[in-house]
C-alpha cells in the first residue's frame, strides 16, 4: 500500500467508502469517541469541515471504544450523540479498532507511516491524521491538540494562502 487511496471503510450505516473517491482532497482522519474528554473537538472539526469542506478538505470521524471503553454504543447512539450534541454533518465511520491485531488496516498503515511518541501506536482518542492530495500522510496530531490548531496545516495542504 503506497497511499491512502488503496484502503476502504463502511459509513456508519454500513456503506462502503473507497477512500480513492477522496483523490485530489486534502483528508483529516480522526479517531473518535462519544464519551471522552477530547469529544467537545467535535465542534472544531465540524467548524473546520464548514469552512473547507468547499476547498477540498474531508474530515472523517472513525470511531473506537479501545481507549477508556469510551465509545460503547451502536451506529445509532454514536451517530445521535455526534449529531444533536455537535451537529457534526460530516463523514463518520463504523466503529473500528485503531491499534492491536484486529486494527484496521487504514490505522496499521497511519501508524506505520507516521509513528508517534509511543511509537506505532495510537495513544487515545482524537488522535488526528492529515492526509495530502497525493493521497499520502503528511502530519500526526496529539489528542491534546485542538481542531483550531490544525487551521495552517490545512491550509498549506489545501495550497491556501
Amino acid at each position: 500500500m503506497t497511499n491512502i487511496y488503496d484502503f476502504s471503510m463502511s459509513s456508519l450505516q454500513g456503506k462502503r467508502i473507497d477512500l480513492s473517491e477522496y483523490k485530489d482532497k486534502v483528508i483529516l482522519l480522526v479517531n473518535t469517541a462519544s464519551e471522552c474528554g477530547f469529544t467537545p473537538q467535535y465542534k472544531g472539526l465540524q467548524k473546520l469541515h464548514e469552512q473547507y469542506a468547499d476547498k477540498g478538505l474531508v474530515i472523517i470521524g472513525v470511531p473506537c471504544n479501545q481507549f477508556g471503553q469510551q465509545e460503547p454504543g451502536d451506529a445509532k447512539v454514536i451517530a445521535d450523540g455526534c449529531l444533536i450534541n455537535y451537529g457534526v454533518d460530516f463523514l463518520i465511520t463504523e466503529k473500528v479498532d485503531v491499534n492491536g491485531s484486529n486494527s484496521h488496516p487504514v490505522f496499521a498503515y497511519l501508524r506505520h507511516a507516521l509513528p508517534g511518541l509511543l511509537g506505532n501506536k495510537i495513544k487515545w482518542n482524537f488522535t488526528k491524521f492529515l492526509i495530502g492530495r497525493d493521497g499520502k500522510p503528511l502530519n500526526r496530531f496529539a489528542p491534546i491538540t485542538k481542531p483550531q490548531k490544525l487551521e495552517k496545516y490545512i491550509k498549506q495542504a489545501l495550497g491556501s494562502p
